[in-house]
């Protein structure tokens, strides 16, 4: 009964985000048109959704289409194909893009997300975690070559953990599904993002949240706007018009409660109740989520390669100068 529920829960807020298309303030269609495909529709990147809902990007000129990709590799498939004129994910799909000799490389412009949005959820209530108590446990982890695994990943060999052989990480499961698969009965633990981690905490069978990802891993570059080299140097007033309305998006969260910042995103997340949606705006508040401005720091770039290469899956590095541009985050900044 309690994985019938969640699913439930969860594929409600699926449904919110496959028609969440074009809705906020852009409904009249005034402005320049610019198609953004995010990665996922997730509390995790308020300040975007703020710039929506207080209508900055209508203000600088922006009529924003807003299209959810439900995975990295289909947000950049739609920026390559031009079916996207801005797609938002993490950086390091830019990165494989450009180690496989792309024609026109996707450069990333903005930095949202400062820490990882995963959080550990056991069965037990466990005030005293350590991440030695995953060994010998089986953890519903994410896939190869993400972000979400590897950073879990980096975490583990930070705490002297081999991930390949001190515990069990299960990766069989689609990323929407673990929180209903560990709720019905799979895995010690699970990785989840919000509101799957929540959701699970929520319920009356009574699921904890242990640790968070974004604590224990420190400052990762997480989550990036990026467009092809030639999108951008064809569009430079678009691509900082729509740089200045996040960055007031991102004042907003900086200077405001959670409760204020879940109020202004509620429409956004039909389905999540605003005492839910404001516990989970506190936890990510709370955790230093988002930055002060949207500037990729090379530091960033260089920290996102590492991990790439201690999850082996990077063998040459990409040059920061080719992949990154603070350009327009720099002044959108110093306008703020």
């Amino acid at each position: 009964m309690k994985k019938k529920s969640l699913i439930y829960r969860l594929t409600a807020l699926a449904m919110t985000a496959l028609i969440v298309a074009g809705c906020g303030k852009n409904d009249a269609g005034v402005g320049e048109k610019v198609v953004l495909n995010e990665v996922a529709h997730s509390i995790f990147y308020a300040p975007l959704y703020v710039a929506i809902e207080n209508g900055y990007f209508e203000e600088k000129g922006i009529d924003l289409e807003l299209v959810t990709g439900f995975g990295a590799d289909k947000t950049m498939t739609a920026v390559l194909s031009g079916e996207a004129d801005i797609g938002f994910m993490g950086p390091e799909s830019t990165v494989y893009t450009y180690l496989g000799e792309t024609d026109d490389v996707v450069v990333n412009f903005a930095q949202l997300t400062q820490r990882a949005g995963n959080f550990i959820v056991a069965r037990e209530n466990d005030p005293d975690f350590t991440w030695d108590k995953l060994k010998g446990k089986t953890v519903l982890g994410g896939r190869a070559g993400g972000m979400p695994q590897m950073v879990f990943e980096y975490i583990l060999k930070k705490n002297g953990i081999d991930p390949a052989s001190d515990l069990t990480i299960d990766q069989s499961i689609d990323f929407g599904s673990t929180a209903a698969a560990f709720s019905g009965g799979q895995g010690d633990y699970t990785v989840e993002f919000e509101p799957s981690a929540t959701a699970l905490e929520n319920m009356d069978e009574g699921y904890y949240v242990v640790a968070s990802l974004g604590i224990d891993s420190g400052f990762v570059p997480y989550t990036c706007f990026s467009a092809k080299e030639s999108y951008v140097n064809e569009n430079k007033e678009t691509v900082q018009k729509f740089t200045d309305a996040l960055q007031l998006g991102m004042n907003y969260v900086n200077s405001h409660t959670p409760e204020e910042i879940a109020q202004i995103i509620q429409p956004q997340f039909t389905e999540t109740d605003i005492e839910t949606l404001t516990q989970i705006v506190a936890r990510y508040h709370e955790q230093d989520t988002w930055k002060t401005d949207l500037i990729f720091e090379q530091d960033s770039f260089d920290l996102l390669q590492n991990i790439l290469e201690e999850a082996g899956e990077l063998e040459t590095r990409a040059p920061y100068e080719e992949l990154v541009t603070t350009d327009f985050a720099k002044k959108a900044a110093e306008a703020k």
